[in-house]
């Protein structure tokens, strides 16, 4: 135990190593004995003890013992940031290591959905994508998360596109626009941070599946260990951005659904697990395996199960014409219901069982079987005088009960199976009457089914978020429901389908939930972007065609990009003849890895950096956004 306090007093020296509120920053430690950090390094040579547990004596050298050290740190729980034996046991283990220990970002540019070339019938095969992931470790992050610049603001009304002159924002001072935004989503998502944290009501997201045949088909598919980190970096933000009584839904396959939940259950609390929904997607075909996977998993967390405010269903128009009112009641429609109580075995209950008297007829009637009427004789004769007991529509029949649609509780609860709601052939078909053929995505939602998760936990003026954007049909339906929302997507496509979407909606497209929700047009939306630096880059080598295109992305890469600090100019030049003899993904991979990530987007604190050449007209954007 001894030795606890000491590493923990002597770590304590260095306010780096420990928070506000006097914890260890466990996982700051271990990144700085990953890179055998001075600083680290000196503190515990100062200790006896733990010069000698974490050194070795070679040859009178003392040599730090990097490995027993960081595993004297994972395995241990003393420190009050470290997982408990429990959780270390039940959590998800990559090269030996547990995801929350790792600390990483996984990167990820650009897809999440595979889009059909021009001119392409969805018979025809996809192109190939060469997709680009990559995962940095904690030391090599310092700036990726912070801020970012804003540009090309501007504000779509039904009367077209005109300059974005500043934000709507209510008394509380939280802007009131609904935003779409072009970028990276986790770069985003923390972008959005200080404006939005704790204020989004209902967050979906339809995330890559890694299931091979999406736009993460790349090499051996997205990694799972990648893929992971790439959720729970999203994750981790997207919980900060939640309201206490705010959710969110994940839609999945059984590739990784049950993967995600045991992330789920670490980010947001086991006991905050709210359900998993189960949609029928589609019906059965003839050439489905021996069992054809007709559904997807929709996975539903709360931020704080003890505050979720949820509404139920709205009655089907099936449901609401069982009622009418062909007697005129004054109290309005009714439909007939049972008078018989609901009684297995046909239990015997005297004070239920008695004769009613038809006033018409002046016939009694006895329960049947047995049984019992659901009410006693008081009730009944109650009923009786108040013409809420129906006798057939020639009054001689069973009595039966009035069913007041008046009485019946607002909606109906929902069950976890959702198979009334439109198959995924049905979303196609709303993109293919909007779009055409051309840049079709494989798998879009259907609008009814955004309609029915925005019904259950938000009302009008909540913020909705979606960060998988996509084809925009989370946006599209949270505009004709009244609700303010945010989307991020970091492809080109955001502009051609999703803003161009929306400005249909504007306008009163009639497509999808549009004459369920009675919706005639109206609104608007901001669009914004993140200001790329190396991102632009990025985008150039993932573009190009051939090897004398990336050559000549290299040359304007070495005059303008951020490069790692570890990347030395000279010796890339010498062995170009190398390079040329990769392949053409490969140099690729090369080039974009070579990249400093944390200048992927201009960094809010870069704003007056003449390096970075910001405009005049982005930094009143980017001011008014962060109100500074």
């Amino acid at each position: 135990m001894k030795l606890y306090e000491s590493l923990e007093k002597a770590l304590k020296k260095e306010p780096n190593f420990i928070t506000d509120n006097g914890e260890i920053k466990k996982w700051v430690v271990i990144s700085k004995a990953q890179n055998f950090d001075e600083e680290l390094i000196s503190l515990l040579l100062e200790d006896k003890e733990l010069k000698a547990k974490f050194f070795l004596k070679v040859k009178d050298v003392l040599v730090f013992n990097q490995s027993l050290f960081i595993q004297f740190l994972e395995q241990k729980n003393y420190l009050n940031d470290s997982y408990t034996a429990y959780k270390n046991k039940v959590g998800l283990n990559i090269d030996g290591k547990f995801l929350k220990q790792r600390n990483e970002v996984s990167l990820v540019w650009p897809f999440k959905d595979c889009v059909l070339e021009g001119g392409q019938s969805r018979e025809e095969d996809k192109r190939e994508e060469i997709f680009f992931n990559e995962t940095l470790a904690q030391d090599e992050i310092n700036q990726l998360l912070e801020p970012k610049v804003l540009t090309n603001g501007k504000r779509c009304t039904a009367k077209g596109e005109k300059p974005l002159d500043k934000f709507t924002r209510n008394d509380k001072g939280v802007i009131t626009n609904n935003l779409i935004i072009k970028g990276n989503n986790l770069l985003a998502l923390h972008s959005l941070k200080e404006e939005f944290a704790g204020k989004v009501k209902l967050i979906y997201i339809d995330p890559p599946y890694n299931t091979g045949k999406d736009g993460f088909n790349y090499n051996d598919n997205f990694n799972h260990s990648s893929w992971l980190t790439f959720m729970k970096n999203r994750l981790d933000i997207a919980r900060d951005l939640l309201i206490n009584n705010g959710a969110i839904f994940i839609s999945l396959d059984d590739k990784e659904v049950h993967y995600c939940k045991v992330l789920l259950d670490d980010i947001f609390g086991r006991e905050n697990f709210l359900v998993n929904i189960i949609w029928k997607k589609r019906g059965g075909a003839p050439n489905d395996r021996v069992i054809g996977s007709i559904h997807e998993n929709i996975l539903v967390y709360t931020k704080d199960i003890s505050n979720i405010v949820l509404y139920k269903r709205n009655r089907s128009k099936k449901q609401l014409n069982r009622y009418s009112n062909p007697d005129n009641h004054p109290k309005g429609n009714w439909a007939v219901d049972n008078l018989m109580a609901n009684v297995k075995g046909g239990r015997y209950v005297e004070s239920l069982y008695f004769p009613i008297v038809n006033p018409n007829t002046g016939e009694e009637h006895y329960p049947s079987s047995n049984g019992n009427w659901r009410f006693n004789k008081d009730k009944i004769d109650k009923l009786t005088r108040q013409d809420e007991i129906y006798f057939g529509v020639d009054g001689k029949g069973r009595p039966k009960l009035k069913r007041f649609l008046c009485d019946v509780s607002v909606g109906v609860p929902y069950s976890s199976i959702w198979d009334d709601i439109s198959h995924n052939n049905l979303a196609t078909s709303e993109i293919l009457k909007l779009f055409g053929s051309v840049n079709t995505f494989d798998t879009p939602k259907p609008e009814d089914l955004i309609q029915q998760i925005i019904n259950l936990c938000s009302i009008e003026n909540d913020i909705v978020l979606d960060f998988h954007l996509g084809s925009g049909t989370t946006s599209a339906v949270a505009h004709k429901m009244k609700r303010q929302y945010i989307g991020i997507e970091q492809m080109d496509y955001i502009e051609t389908i999703a803003v161009e979407r929306l400005k249909k909606v504007i306008k009163g497209e009639q497509g999808g939930i549009s004459g369920s929700v009675n919706w005639k047009g109206g609104g608007e939306f901001v669009y914004l972007e993140l200001k790329k630096y190396n991102q632009i880059f990025i985008e150039q080598i993932e573009s190009a065609k051939n090897t004398k295109a990336l050559l000549k992305i290299w040359e304007n890469m070495k005059a303008k990009s951020f490069l790692n600090y570890n990347v030395d100019i000279k010796m890339q030049d010498k062995h170009i003849e190398e390079f040329k003899a990769l392949t053409l993904a490969e140099q690729k991979q090369h080039l974009a890895e070579i990249l400093d990530k944390n200048q992927l987007y201009v960094n809010l604190f870069s704003l007056n950096d003449k390096d970075f050449a910001v405009t005049q007209e982005e930094k009143k954007v980017t001011k008014e956004f962060y109100q500074i």
